[in-house]
């Protein structure tokens, strides 16, 4: 829903009533993760996407369907043995997808959801979408890491799904939790989806060069919070990198320290180094290799990355450490340009999010998508 939030926000500050599809379980080659989302206005225009196009008009006519009703709907959509392009995911996935009504009245919270997204502070939005008491359907709870807001029916079953809640946002993930119809753990008969906000997770370019500045319009593309740091204030400037949130002259090494120390950096963060220069990329990456991030790679030759591992062994690092090293930085396609070169970088970076082998889809059979998440 987060791509939908200022939009559906600024509908419901109007006082309009807007339907929205929210996916909320996938299974197979589904295009599209929990969370997406797709808003339909009362005068007929489309906001976001559930699908990548196979089922939204099936979605929209729902919307209106559920607007008129004030009834909620999970809907599943897969393919047709009869016919493939009918009402369906072409791609052999299921989606299930929530439909539901929002304007003041079914939603109050929302603006404490806006400005939580808007200020970085983590939330969860947990929404009953399955229960066998229709009443129920719809109901929300707003879950913060310490209070919360709205309710699901019953004290019990709010602590049952804030606990499980803060599990699913603390790793980043949505997800549907399954409980007993009056929110038994081991139960079975209600489904609740939890739609997790949390900050973006970040990408560290390190060295204010030109691949830097590809860098970090790729990487804000990709949904990162881009800082790009360097010692050297002639080159780190706002300027020279418009697209980078923010742009800090200080040692790499100091300033990642920094954030470490100061709990800015987790386990989705991603660490570039671009140097090409021994004083500024060895130490700031004795500091990487030793954090729980999810990416650190260095950018150079063949020559370079020995005599730069030679260095991080005299400083200490052990060979597990240097494992985690990618470099030479991302993957193998022939980039020559920066903004090829930043291409080839986020493509590592998602290959290794997701489990990819970075090979040619039509050199590989199987499956296209895997469950993979990290």
């Amino acid at each position: 829903m987060r791509d939908v939030l200022d939009e559906l926000h600024r509908r419901w500050q109007a006082g309009e009533t807007v339907g929205v599809g929210t996916v909320v379980a996938t299974f197979s080659s589904a295009p599209r993760a929990p969370g997406a989302a797709m808003l339909v206005g009362p005068d007929g225009d489309v906001v976001g996407s559930v699908s990548g196009g196979c089922v939204e008009g099936a979605v929209y006519e729902l919307a209106q369907q559920v607007v008129a009703t004030e009834t909620p709907v999970l809907q599943r959509y897969g393919v047709s043995d009869d016919d493939a392009f009918a009402v369906g995911l072409t791609c052999g996935g299921l989606i299930d997808i929530f439909v539901e009504r929002v304007d003041r009245e079914s939603m109050p919270e929302l603006p404490d959801l806006v400005a939580s997204v808007r200020e970085g502070r983590p939330v969860a939005v947990a929404t009953v979408v399955e229960h066998p008491d229709g009443a129920v359907l719809g109901r929300r709870l707003l879950v913060w890491r310490d209070h919360t807001r709205g309710g699901l029916g019953s004290r019990r079953l709010d602590d049952a799904v804030a606990d499980d809640a803060r599990g699913l946002l603390a790793g980043g993930r949505s997800g549907t939790l399954h409980y007993g119809p009056e929110g038994q753990r081991r139960g079975e008969g209600m489904a609740v989806f939890v739609n997790a906000f949390e900050p973006p997770p970040r990408m560290l370019v390190f060295g204010a060069i030109d691949f830097a500045a590809a860098m970090a319009r790729l990487g804000g593309y990709l949904g990162y919070e881009v800082t790009v740091c360097d010692a050297r204030p002639v080159f780190a400037t706002a300027s020279r990198f418009p697209d980078a949130d923010e742009v800090i002259v200080d040692w790499p090494h100091r300033y990642l320290r920094a954030e470490a120390e100061a709990g800015r950096i987790d386990g989705r963060t991603v660490v570039t180094v671009l140097t090409h220069d021994p004083k500024f990329d060895v130490p700031v990456l004795e500091v990487a290799l030793r954090l729980d991030v999810a990416y650190v790679g260095a950018m150079g030759s063949r020559r370079t990355h020995d005599d730069r591992s030679r260095r991080l062994r005299e400083a200490g690092l052990t060979e597990a450490e240097l494992k985690r090293l990618a470099s030479p930085i991302g993957l193998d396609l022939g980039a020559r340009t920066p903004e090829e070169t930043a291409v080839s970088i986020a493509a590592e970076i998602i290959a290794l999010r997701w489990g990819g082998g970075g090979r040619r889809l039509s050199d590989t059979d199987g499956r296209i998508h895997t469950d993979t998440h990290r």
